[in-house]
């Protein structure tokens, strides 16, 4: 019986390591380490051994018992030489185990150890490399959360599922409140359906889409917001969700409206002064052929005394050449050319004059309503140029009204801060005392708005307007150092805001030159006579030698100080602006032979005189063309009696 049992643990012993074995022995050679893998090797060899050596125990125990002897010397010395060569394999596998010590290792006994060491580098790097990755990720969420933009992710239907602190800001929705709901609740209207249609282009394959549109805060107050918005995909191309940037741009609109309003402004600055230079020079030019057209008129008023009708169409013609006297200053006054006398002027007292003249005309179809300031307001202009700018712009309201409503004339103050909408031409920042002229007239599109100021344009019919009110108003508040806006909208009214620098000191009083009910007779004195225009000079000679005077008349300086050396004048009356030498320099000429020589200036255009500042010094002797004969007379004598000296007197 022993023997039975032994044979029968023999066989189960040789067939669990036979079995442990093969379960070596096979995912080593399919990894191919049969020849490399020596741990591997070296076990399996362990419990092959083992499995022979419990096989050939087997045997011999079978052959015992079939045999009926027991075991032989040679079988027991067979065994025994077996189980040395175990031992030495044992021995053998003990020793790498130990050199290695890998052995017990998770999978270690199916890896090569070299093979170990670089799949332990491997693993390393991979964790560096998820450690990195993890720290990429990291950052990009806090760049996420931290930009000023809004940075949101929805699902392909628009339901919120990312919204960073930027979003927050912009829209007024913490997270909490927004993640989960749809996109919808940041729209309306007709928001809603353009934002549905853009998601549904994302979805139908556009890779990008950016585009401004109005936005809704949780506060219910509008955004203006521009959006880049793109698709976000597996790794598959399959569309997961969509990506939203979006930015307030409510600021940077508003500045790049700033910079188009000073570019416009500065065109407009370029296009006036273009204008102004041009309306000059006509009005220059076109003052000496009135000055022509007037005097000849008188000269043929005073020698047609017995025919009434031809003396009535000379009078026609004086009228006519009255008008155009008019317009031509009205275009001086907008180029910042007219002489001008400024004064401290109260603005409450004008306002009221304005009054009393605007009762007479403006209609009993229109309400008139004046509002003075409560307190003082002085300002340093000409009186007579602020009345002007009151009445131009109070009879073109008139003219707007044409079926009656309200005129409301208003001053007060008013502090510039820079920040006003289109001022003409753009003020300094301080206090200013302000004019208010308002109508409910039809108003004007912004079309019209834009060139009201340039001269000549008009929307009145043809002939009853000439277009150089509001820029007449123009060059006067730009000579005074103020400015005009305009607020008007079709259909409801106008309010034009006129600007004039205050001043807290009363100035001197212009100075008033003497008057005279019949013109002064010149007594023989010589006039020196210099007009570059033929026709102009001719009549100056006229006028002069009838009352008296002894005239020189000369085309140009040259000529003239070639007559003053034959002959010595008493007086000098030259045009400003000559070809060759001016009258400027012709004076300082004749001045470095007689100092005290009197001097008068006439011109139909004063800038060449007046200099930068457009502002004729209370010494200079001037007589603005185009002129009457009692006015050059009054003018002359009172040059020659008060005998100004022109190097005090004249300043470029």
């Amino acid at each position: 019986m022993p023997d039975q049992l032994y044979l029968l643990g023999n066989i189960v012993i040789m067939t669990a390591y036979a079995a442990i074995m093969v379960a070596i022995v096979v995912p080593v050679v399919r990894a191919g380490q049969l020849l490399t893998n020596k741990l591997a090797v070296a076990t399996a060899l362990i419990f092959f051994s083992c499995a022979v050596g419990h096989g050939m125990h087997a045997l011999l125990s079978y052959r015992s018992i079939l045999h009926g002897h027991g075991t032989s010397s040679a079988s027991a010395w067979s065994a025994a030489l077996w189980d040395a060569f175990t031992a030495v394999v044992g021995i053998y596998y003990w020793t790498l185990r130990r050199g290695y010590g890998v052995l017990l290792d998770k999978g270690a006994m199916y890896v090569e150890p070299g093979r170990q060491d670089r799949i332990d580098a491997a693993g390393e790097r991979e964790r560096l490399a998820r450690a990195a990755a993890e720290n990429h990720r990291a950052t990009l969420a806090a760049v996420v959360e931290h930009t000023a933009d809004a940075i949101i992710g929805s699902t392909p239907d628009g339901v919120i599922t990312a919204w960073n602190a930027g979003a927050e800001r912009l829209f007024g929705y913490p997270a909490g409140e927004a993640i989960g709901r749809h996109a919808d609740v940041l729209t309306s209207g007709e928001g809603t359906t353009e934002q549905a249609e853009l998601m549904a282009r994302i979805r139908a394959g556009e890779r990008s889409l950016s585009y401004e549109a109005q936005r809704v805060h949780k506060d219910g107050s509008p955004l203006e917001v521009a959006f880049t918005v793109a698709p976000i995909e597996d790794r598959a191309g399959t569309l997961i969700g969509i990506s939203v940037v979006a930015r307030d741009i409510a600021a940077a609109k508003e500045a790049a409206e700033r910079q188009r309003a000073m570019q416009e402004r500065t065109h407009q600055a370029q296009r006036m002064e273009s204008l102004g230079k041009l309306a000059g020079g006509v009005a220059h030019d076109f003052n000496n052929l009135l000055a022509i057209i007037v005097n000849y008129t008188d000269f043929a008023a005073q020698q047609s005394q017995g025919d009434a009708a031809v003396r009535a169409d000379l009078a026609h013609v004086r009228t006519a050449a009255d008008r155009a006297i008019n317009l031509t200053r009205q275009l001086l006054t907008f180029t910042r050319g007219d002489t001008i006398q400024p004064q401290d002027v109260d603005l409450n007292l004008a306002v009221a004059e304005v009054q009393t003249m605007l009762e007479r005309t403006i209609g009993e179809h229109i309400t008139l309503i004046t509002v003075p300031s409560p307190q003082p307001l002085t300002v340093r202009a000409d009186p007579g140029q602020v009345q002007q700018v009151l009445l131009n712009l109070a009879l073109n309201a008139r003219d707007a009204m044409p079926d009656g409503g309200t005129l409301v004339i208003e001053a007060n103050t008013a502090e510039l801060t820079g920040a006003e909408i289109d001022p003409q031409p753009r003020p300094a920042t301080g206090r200013y005392a302000r004019l208010l002229v308002s109508d409910t007239g039809e108003g004007m599109s912004p079309d019209v708005a834009a060139h009201v100021f340039e001269p000549f344009y008009t929307t009145k019919p043809r002939g009853q307007g000439t277009g150089l009110g509001l820029s007449t108003v123009y060059g006067i508040l730009a000579e005074a150092g103020g400015s005009i806006t305009l607020y008007s909208e079709a259909g409801v009214g106008t309010t034009f805001r006129v600007y004039l620098p205050l001043v807290t000191a009363s100035g001197a009083a212009p100075s008033t030159a003497p008057r005279h009910d019949t013109p002064p007779r010149g007594d023989g004195r010589t006039v020196l006579v210099v007009e570059d225009e033929p026709a102009l000079a001719r009549v100056v000679t006229r006028i002069l030698s009838n009352a008296g005077y002894h005239v020189m008349a000369c085309a140009n300086g040259e000529e003239a100080l070639t007559a003053d050396e034959q002959r010595p004048c008493d007086v000098l009356l030259t045009d400003v602006i000559m070809p060759g030498m001016s009258g400027r320099r012709l004076a300082e000429c004749l001045h470095e032979r007689r100092p005290g020589l009197p001097v008068l200036y006439m011109s139909g255009y004063s800038n060449g005189l007046l200099g930068t500042t457009h502002v004729l010094d209370e010494d200079i002797a001037f007589l603005e063309k185009p002129f009457t004969a009692d006015q050059l007379l009054c003018k002359l004598h009172d040059v020659g009696t008060t005998r100004p000296d022109l190097d005090d007197a004249v300043h470029a």
